[in-house]
């Protein structure tokens, strides 16, 4: 492996492990009625789904595997799709 092959899997590594570390966090600050409000899966559900892809991750030490892509899909899935419903709801009015 070259230099440069090992900086990229360095890189990758270090953002997918921040990526699964930061849904797995928001996951677990939200409220768990927002996760019903929003018709998404519920809050225990999400943090294992996404704790679990963050011990993938750590162990791995590599996002190129058999478990690490789907680990980091989900993760992405739960920061594009129930992050912003699950947020969007539980910020409530401004006025």
């Amino acid at each position: 492996m070259g230099v440069f092959d090992g900086w990229l899997l360095l890189i990758l590594y270090w953002a997918s492990l921040a990526l699964t570390a930061w849904a797995f966090a928001d996951a677990l600050v939200r409220p768990a009625s927002g996760y019903v409000a929003a018709g998404k899966l519920t809050k225990p559900g999400w943090a294992a789904i996404t704790g679990l892809a963050l011990l993938i991750i750590f162990w791995q030490k590599t996002p190129m595997s058999l478990l690490g892509l789907p680990a980091v899909i989900a993760a992405v899935v739960y920061l594009v799709d129930v992050r912003p419903a699950v947020r969007g709801l539980s910020s409530g009015n401004s006025w």
